[in-house]
């Protein structure tokens, strides 16, 4: 699914107002609300069941709402201006061997960013490295600098 078709359906998702609960003997054929023992209780027990269970209901989907949206803003991160412009920390998962235009870059968090400038970083083997991903105070660019060097370079995320 695109970029963009995953963000709006989580938009719609997170705009979406939850629904009352129905009362539970309408959720239920009267084989299973008499089987659950329901049928015992008076009209006020179930009224007082039905209330714990939409607001139960209630406190769950906000929940999930706040989840799914963390979970949108933290996967896009890096794409066009969709996601958190925080910085991001990981660590370049295997060799780094130097900044060269059009090297990719694998991190351990699942990003895969691609440098796009012509900074230069010659010489260097690091496994693992430790790295630190910045926007540019216009928020519209990316750039990749790695522990223990001052040359940065500026890439986009491709994955």
């Amino acid at each position: 699914m695109p970029v963009r078709s995953i963000f709006l359906a989580a938009l719609l998702f997170i705009a979406a107002p939850a629904a009352a609960q129905q009362a539970i003997q309408t959720q239920m054929t009267p084989e299973e609300f008499k089987a659950a023992g329901l049928d015992k209780l008076s009209a006020d027990e179930l009224e007082r069941l039905d209330a714990w269970l939409n607001r139960t209901i209630q406190g769950e989907t906000a929940k999930a709402v706040v989840d799914a949206k963390e979970k949108v803003v933290e996967e896009q991160r890096g794409f066009a201006t969709i996601g958190s412009t925080e910085p991001i920390e990981s660590r370049i998962s295997g060799e780094f061997r130097g900044f060269a235009k059009g090297n990719e870059y694998t991190l351990d968090n699942g990003h895969v960013w691609k440098q796009v400038d012509d900074s230069k970083l010659s010489g260097v083997r690091q496994d693992n490295p430790a790295v630190r991903l910045n926007v540019s105070v216009m928020g519209s660019a990316w750039y990749l600098k790695v522990e223990g060097y001052n040359t940065r370079a500026k890439v986009v995320r491709i994955k």
